[in-house]
């Protein structure tokens, strides 16, 4: 039985190649979604598909419906949810994502570091699981082919 885990967090870093690389390396039969993980065709997606805007605050507001669009849609179609906070950027579009997995029922471990235990204690508290690494994450899903 082969899952699709959607996963949520920033885009600046290559974590989710990480977790793609380690998956595989177990075998586990995980699809994995998320958004779109180029930078600038995520801030650009709106003028490229609707043509110039008129300013930058326009130019973000296109963006942001078609990339809400496409998140709606996957994490929609995914068994699960794996959110990661990490302490280099600002987490806006990691908070959001969680709390719509939590809204649509979608399982949801939460992976963040011991730093962040107390601005993040009520969406841990919500998550099923919450875990410090990205492996320990894999562990869970790992476990559920046991």
């Amino acid at each position: 039985m082969e899952f699709t885990v959607y996963l949520a967090g920033q885009i600046h870093d290559n974590w989710r190649d990480e977790v793609r690389t380690k998956a595989k390396e177990r075998d586990l039969p995980v699809n994995f979604v998320g958004p779109q993980e180029n930078h600038e065709r995520s801030d650009h997606v709106g003028e490229d598909i609707l043509g110039e805007q008129p300013d930058k605050v326009f130019t973000d507001d296109a963006a942001s419906d078609i990339n809400n669009f496409r998140t709606q849609l996957l994490l929609e179609k995914s068994d699960a949810v794996i959110a990661l906070f990490g302490e280099s950027y600002k987490q806006w579009n990691t908070a959001l994502d969680a709390g719509l997995a939590l809204k649509g029922n979608k399982p949801l471990i939460l992976v963040r570091p011991e730093s962040l235990v107390h601005p993040l204690k009520e969406l841990s508290n919500q998550a099923n699981v919450t875990v410090e690494t990205i492996d320990q994450a894999l562990d869970v899903l790992a476990y559920v082919y046991e």
